[in-house]
């Protein structure tokens, strides 16, 4: 059991520093008056986790036993996903009194990463489909 929690702190570890470097390297691109970095990171992660879950599944193609899915999905995924910084995000924007983004920050992040999800869990579907292919 000690070796699972391990195995998930050092998935963390690496999430974090993943999405540390993506949100920064979007937020330096795209500029900082609305948290891009975080909901492209949420967004992403929602769809990695949709198709991982599906892929690695008992019946997907490529199954993986429970230690290596909570390493990637709780571990990398988790530490990668952002949903704490979103809620600072978007608390922050309305202490500026902009409703409108912080508005737009909550209903893009909630559609875009139910809509990646969706499709991660699609496109694992199709390649589960090809397993005979």
């Amino acid at each position: 059991m000690t070796a699972l929690y391990l195995w998930i702190a050092l998935g963390g570890a690496l999430g974090s520093v993943a999405r540390f470097a993506l949100a920064g390297w979007i937020t330096r691109e795209w500029g900082g008056g609305f948290p891009w970095g975080t909901v492209l990171v949420n967004v992403l992660g929602c769809f990695v986790i949709g198709f991982f879950a599906t892929l690695t599944a008992p019946a997907g193609r490529w199954p993986v036993g429970m230690a290596g899915r909570q390493f990637f999905m709780t571990g990398v995924l988790g530490g990668f996903t952002t949903f704490s910084s979103f809620s600072l995000q978007t608390l922050e924007l309305a202490q500026e009194g902009a409703w409108l983004r912080a508005g737009g920050n909550v209903a893009g992040s909630l559609g875009f990463c139910l809509l990646a999800v969706w499709l991660g869990h699609i496109a694992a579907v199709a390649c589960n489909s090809a397993k005979g292919a």
